[in-house]
């Protein structure tokens, strides 16, 4: 029996976000979820593996935060090439939509399970995507790591903790200029205030707050767009788990 295809939904990508995949890019997303779902049978990649459902909740869902640089997108594009990291990559996502998108751009798929990192090492070996590499360890510890500090363009973080927690877990990665896509499903006023007193800390400003409506569902979903306007003071990111130990901010 054929395993079931992911649909391809062009109306729904222009009508949403003024975009489409080409036909390559669209057969690369099916080698994508092809290897996702047969692996997830050993491996816990993710509970999302419906065709429709996994094009919506992890393709769609990624691609929403890379919009703010797509061709008519509220930015300029990045630089060519860029250095993009994705923040806590779980099973791929935004960082391997990301490296499909800007193929002459580096794309660092950070996390701190390996084991997942040694499957996205075997997926990566079936999409030519040479310049996409796995990276396992914290944002904490990376953030203070020369070698990585302040040398990355965009950073993009989803599902991995708190607003404020994944802004301090990313803005010392990004250059002065820079950008960081934050993926949130719902947004309060709380949530905003919080991390405009964090990036004060940190070196940066809310560039822009988009609200998104899932095409299929009717879900709703917020890409925050952070501009890095100064640089990170060396004692950011704190120790490894303090930042989830105590938010940047909160109010006392």
């Amino acid at each position: 029996m054929l395993p079931t295809m992911l649909p391809t939904f062009s109306d729904r990508w222009r009508s949403t976000l003024d975009w489409c995949p080409t036909p390559e890019q669209q057969q690369h997303f099916e080698v994508l979820y092809q290897g996702i779902v047969a692996a997830n049978q050993h491996l816990n990649l993710t509970r999302i593996t419906e065709p429709e459902a996994f094009w919506e909740k992890h393709l769609w869902d990624s691609m929403s935060g890379l919009s703010f640089f797509l061709p008519g997108g509220d930015r300029d594009p990045l630089p060519t090439p860029a250095r993009i990291v994705d923040i806590g990559t779980g099973s791929g996502f935004p960082g391997l939509p990301a490296g499909l998108l800007w193929t002459q751009s580096e794309v660092a798929l950070l996390d701190s399970t390996v084991k997942k990192l040694r499957f996205l090492d075997e997926l990566l070996a079936t999409l030519p995507l040479p310049q996409v590499k796995t990276l396992a360890g914290r944002a904490e510890a990376l953030g203070q790591d020369p070698r990585h500090r302040e040398t990355y363009d965009l950073a993009l973080a989803r599902a991995v903790g708190g607003v404020t927690i994944c802004a301090e877990y990313a803005m010392p990665l990004v250059r002065r200029e820079g950008y960081v896509v934050l993926y949130r499903g719902q947004w309060s006023a709380a949530e905003e205030a919080s991390l405009s007193r964090a990036l004060i800390q940190l070196g940066g400003v809310i560039d822009r707050i988009t609200p998104f409506q899932t095409p299929l569902t009717q879900g709703v979903r917020h890409c925050i767009l952070v501009h890095k306007t100064a640089d990170t003071p060396e004692s950011y990111p704190r120790p490894v788990g303090v930042p989830a130990q105590k938010p940047l901010g909160l109010l006392p």
